[in-house]
């Protein structure tokens, strides 16, 4: 099948300095392997995070994680390098639900009606071409939105993680900042392992030199608690199936969650932008088999009462770090995920993971994240002197890093990654059609089926 007979790059060890492993190639298959395992490191905390705050089986996020992202490689034919994790984007339509008099089957349920909708939508993008996606998402909409999907992660690892434990989290930062600049080789390719690695070992030496910390802890309540906790590991099994239960449909759960089709949509097509600008292979003809596929992976999951799944910023953050961008890193990841599912014991162990670890792990990952929709509009030589690409972007960014909220009723609202993508989309296009009437010149929208923008943003008549 075409996508999965990957070359050997090189010599399977070494990259040059400027070189890139391609989605069709490998480097051997141990240090494939080990680049897999970081993308299950770099995805688990948020894997993990996202059901237990939606009161989900976190084991079973981590199962349906793994056979979603072969899901999405089968279905994009190994062109797409993602890993496809448990979506953040609901927890907070999980806390409506729930105040609603909803439980973990009136979600899912919700969620599985996303997930179609969201699979028709990128069938009916994937019929007309990628000359819609270039229409709604220019590279001025397109950077943003990538902008504010990392930065609005910064909260996570500002409020949640690094408050934890501050010194470890600054020491685990310079530690991987360190590796990822200094090292070379395998070594450099899997810094941010190293990372966690250096930040688990830092935790544990000074629980013990040090005694316990005064902190907030993963609920974010103060107390007097050691750095690593090992008693769930105790607790837990070896082999163990996680909690399965099936799905129920409320009109009112529904329409809490259908908004939310609005910013996944817009993350998917911002998460393969950022992918075909890092590998500098345009990869808009997959673009609507991409956003269908993270629509059945999610009524997949769903339906046996796992999280919605979405494509994984933190993943593409390892890619922009290690230049690796080989999709059978991800089938190695993916085979990883399964058999931690399988495994509660190993599953403990992962959610051990100091808070303060996560904490200088994720500063740079999400930065990375978010400073890949700056390089979308400098490669595509944005104009921001123009109002139409300022305006709207700068409103929207700032809504969504700020996690800004619009409550349109005690039932309904839109905040964050959704609202301020809302307000980029709806911003450009209306001012773009208020300064067309105005007879204000401004550029044209981008030609349908081209892959270079730089052209078209500039107003090229030519184009």
């Amino acid at each position: 099948m075409k996508g999965f007979g990957w070359t050997l790059h090189g010599d399977g060890k070494h990259l040059a300095p400027g070189e890139i492993v391609r989605p069709d190639e490998r480097l051997s298959w141990g240090r494939t392997a080990g680049l897999g395992a970081q993308h299950v490191v770099s995805m688990i905390g948020a894997c993990f995070v996202a059901p237990v705050l939606m009161g989900l089986d976190p084991n079973l996020a981590l199962m349906a994680s793994g056979v979603a992202t072969v899901l999405f490689l089968l279905m994009t034919r190994g062109r797409i390098p993602s890993y496809l994790g448990s979506s953040l984007s609901f927890v907070g339509v999980a806390g409506v639900i729930a105040s609603q008099g909803g439980d973990a089957g009136t979600l899912t349920g919700a969620l599985l009606v996303v997930g179609a909708v969201l699979t028709v939508c990128g069938i009916v993008i994937q019929t007309l071409g990628a000359r819609i996606i270039h229409a709604v998402l220019p590279p001025a909409v397109t950077g943003a939105v990538v902008m504010l999907i990392g930065f609005n992660l910064a909260p996570v690892a500002a409020g949640t993680y690094w408050p934890q434990d501050q010194w470890t989290a600054l020491a685990t930062m310079l530690f991987t900042g360190l590796a990822v600049v200094c090292l070379r080789g395998f070594w450099g390719r899997i810094a941010i392992f190293l990372g966690l690695v250096f930040g688990y070992a830092l935790s544990w030496v000074l629980d013990r030199v040090a005694g316990k910390i005064h902190s907030a802890d993963g609920s974010g309540k103060v107390t007097d608690h050691w750095r690593i906790d090992f008693s769930g590991v105790a607790r837990a099994e070896w082999i163990g199936l996680p909690e399965f239960h099936a799905p129920s449909f409320e009109w009112s759960a529904i329409l809490v969650a259908l908004p939310v089709v609005i910013a996944l949509i817009a993350e998917n097509a911002g998460h393969v932008k950022a992918v075909g600008e890092m590998t500098g292979d345009s990869l808009d003809d997959e673009m609507g088999t991409a956003i269908a596929a993270d629509g059945t992976a999610t009524v997949l999951s769903t339906a046996v009462g796992g999280p919605a799944t979405t494509t994984y910023a933190e993943n593409i953050g390892v890619m922009a770090a290690t230049r690796v961008y080989s999709t059978a890193a991800y089938w190695a990841a993916a085979c990883f995920a399964l058999l931690f599912g399988f495994c509660p014991k190993i599953g403990a162990l992962v959610a051990a993971i100091p808070g303060g670890v996560l904490g200088g792990i994720t500063v740079i990952l999400y930065g990375m994240i978010g400073l890949l929709g700056a390089q979308i509009w400098i490669r595509n030589k944005v104009d921001f002197t123009q109002p139409l690409n300022l305006v709207p972007i700068a409103a929207g960014v700032i809504i969504g890093i700020g996690d800004v909220s619009l409550e349109f009723s005690d039932d309904f609202k839109l905040s964050g990654i959704a609202l301020g993508t809302l307000i980029v989309l709806t911003g450009y296009h209306a001012l773009r059609w208020l300064s067309r009437t105005s007879a204000r010149h401004e550029p044209p929208l981008l030609d349908g089926g081209t892959t270079g923008y730089d052209d078209a943003d500039k107003g090229d008549p030519g184009r």
